[in-house]
């Protein structure tokens, strides 16, 4: 995609399928030899602790570095976001992850695994004991819930502290519904101007309809971008 090694942080928009999607972009040109992450939780003591306050079992996280993990509050959307990321298009309901779900993605040489880890509060206790094993995050919101950008907002947070170098996509998801945020707007919200300048960072807005591929903007946009990104930080 044209732009996206550019320094610093822009607005563009892309025409798209009927549709204006708005970017927020925040991409580092040169590479820097970054530290070590920031101390995370043990995985063992943290998956033990999880499972006796009844979360299902989860698999055991991949090798560091090989997956983009999806997480996002329950009813974001992700699991629709998935399912069009590996086929284009929605074409039957689906239900919400009440555990795990995971797609894989082949792109030339490039083999990539979405581990997508369900969004309610049993389950958030997962969340950081598998972000060691991701090269990039992807955050999804529903843009068109605006009474719980602020727990969005403290789970991200908390994310991002625990790793300040990990790649952050933030998707601005089912813009088609009335009332929903734009981008700016979640960027203002959820304090990402606090994120740091270490860290790769993209606002996308993207929306999924059934059986309508055509109307599902931002969500190829995103596909492709976090292709590229996954393509950088492997090279």
């Amino acid at each position: 995609m044209a732009g996206l090694r550019e320094a610093g942080l822009v607005g563009a928009a892309l025409a798209l399928a009927g549709g204006l999607v708005f970017v927020l972009w925040s991409f580092i040109q040169t590479k820097k030899a970054q530290p070590g992450r920031g101390k995370l939780p043990d995985p063992d003591r943290q998956r033990a602790a999880a499972e006796r306050r009844g979360a299902p079992a989860l698999p055991e996280p991949q090798e560091a570095g090989t997956q983009v993990l999806v997480l996002g509050l329950e009813g974001a959307g992700k699991t629709s976001l998935l399912h069009c990321f590996a086929t284009g298009s929605l074409e039957q309901d689906v239900s919400p992850t009440q555990g795990f779900n995971a797609i894989s993605i082949n792109k030339e040489e490039l083999h990539i695994e979405f581990l997508e880890i369900g969004g309610v509060e049993k389950l958030r206790d997962y969340w950081q004991m598998y972000l060691k094993k991701a090269r990039v995050l992807v955050f999804v919101v529903d843009s068109a819930d605006p009474a719980h950008f602020p727990l969005a907002k403290t789970h991200l947070h908390r994310l991002l502290a625990a790793d300040p170098y990990l790649p952050l996509v933030l998707l601005a998801n089912k813009q088609d519904v009335a009332g929903a945020r734009g981008v700016a707007d979640l960027y203002e919200a959820l304090s990402l101007g606090t994120v740091g300048d270490a860290r790769k960072l993209c606002v996308l807005g993207t929306q999924v309809q059934k059986g309508r591929a055509e109307t599902n903007v931002g969500v190829q946009d995103a596909r492709e971008l976090i292709i590229e990104m996954m393509n950088n930080s492997h090279a």
